[in-house]
Parts: C-alpha cells; structure tokens; sequence
C-alpha cells in the first residue's frame, strides 16, 4: 500500500493535469480513460463541489487532498475556516503545502494519516469533502465508519468517487491499470449501492451521477 501511494506521489503531476484537465495529455486521459468530455468534466467538478456552502466560515476536513489541485483554489474563499487536510501519500501532501504557500492560504493544516484511523474526536467536523477518495481506500468499511463519526449532527458529507458498471471502457482500465498497481481497491460501489448506503447512514443524501463518477451531498 505504502510503494503504491509513493508511486502516486512520482505521478503527481500528470494526476494534476489530467484532474484540472489543464494540458493536452490530461484532456486525452479524461476522454479516454473516463470518458469525459468538456462540458462532462464541468459537470464532473460541480457535482464534485456542489456540497460546499458559499462564505463557508466552519471546520472542514478534507481526505484524502491529494495535490489539493481543485480543492485549494476553492478555499481561498473560506476566510475563517479551520480546514485539515489528510493524505496517506507524504508526496502527495508535500505537493499540497506548496500549493497552499502558493496561493497564501491562512488556517489550513496538514496532516500525514489514514482515513482508517482519524485523529480527531466524534463530532470534530462541520463538513467532511471526500474527492475521488473512497474508490483508493484499502479499509473502506472502517473509512466510513471514522467519516461518520468525526462529522457532527447535522453536518454535511459530500464529494464524488468513481462507480462501477457505468462505463465499461473505465472499468476495463480500473481491473487492468489501477488495481495491479494499488491506485484503486475492490470492492467498489455501484451508483444503487451506494445511493443505499448514503440513504441509511446520513438523514439526507442527493445522489447525482456524470459517466462513472458518483457526487454526493448527505447531512448527517
């Protein structure tokens, strides 16, 4: 687990441009690979986005950060947000800190951790943002379980993750690429099984879907 999270972190800059669909070879990995196109990737980043509140001024924690490549703009809006941001990647994160000097953010921390196992007491959070994390993660019965815990009543989880059984040409990459190396770990969701889960765990949850991506935005 520890040699495919390094591997990640050597491949971080080719994760940020296909993530920011910002260059050449990362809009052909997005239309290849996921089958987004242009105006599918804009629906790919507000749904991805759609549960965090304008002005949000409370405490975030966001896992996993990875470069923080869409999230960190993001914050620059958040003046008086405590805001945590996990990674179990240390390169990864590293690349998120300088992100975050770039942009000069204020109240933003960062920790080296595993979803698994979170630091924090119950009810620590006003709001969790999990951005295509929950298909990576190797314990995922104890992730939601620490998610759950650490969030407060009536605060909101929401984000995306990749779903299986959308598109047969990603699924196809996900067995064949990611797995063999560690970047995705079985068993995933489907778009019913995790509308179910996110039914029966929050008080509220609005599911969408764009290709094989998943957004959501539950309230605990």
């Amino acid at each position: 687990m520890k040699d495919s999270y390094k591997i990640v972190g050597d491949l971080a800059k080719f994760y940020d441009a296909m993530l920011t669909n910002s260059t050449l070879l990362g809009n052909l990995a997005l239309k290849i690979f996921w089958g987004l196109n242009s105006a599918d990737y804009q629906k790919f980043l507000a749904q991805a986005f759609a549960g965090l509140p304008k002005n949000f001024n409370g405490r975030l924690i966001e896992v996993p950060v990875g470069t923080g490549a869409l999230s960190l703009p993001i914050y620059k809006n958040f003046d008086g947000a405590e805001i945590f941001c996990v990674d179990f990647s240390e390169k990864m994160l590293a690349a998120a800190k300088i992100r975050s000097e770039k942009l000069n953010l204020r109240g933003v921390k960062f920790f080296q951790g595993d979803v698994a196992n979170l630091p924090f007491e119950e009810n620590f959070f006003d709001l969790v943002l999990s951005i295509n994390g929950f298909h990576a993660f190797a314990e995922k019965n104890a992730a939601w379980t620490e998610i759950h815990r650490v969030l407060k009543f009536g605060g909101i989880f929401c984000g995306c993750m990749y779903v299986t059984g959308e598109n047969r040409r990603t699924d196809f990459f996900i067995e064949n690429f990611c797995e063999p190396r560690g970047f995705f770990c079985p068993p995933y969701e489907t778009f019913e099984t995790l509308e179910k889960k996110l039914r029966e765990k929050f008080s509220r949850a609005q599911i969408s879907l764009v290709k094989s991506f998943a957004g959501f935005v539950c309230t605990k």
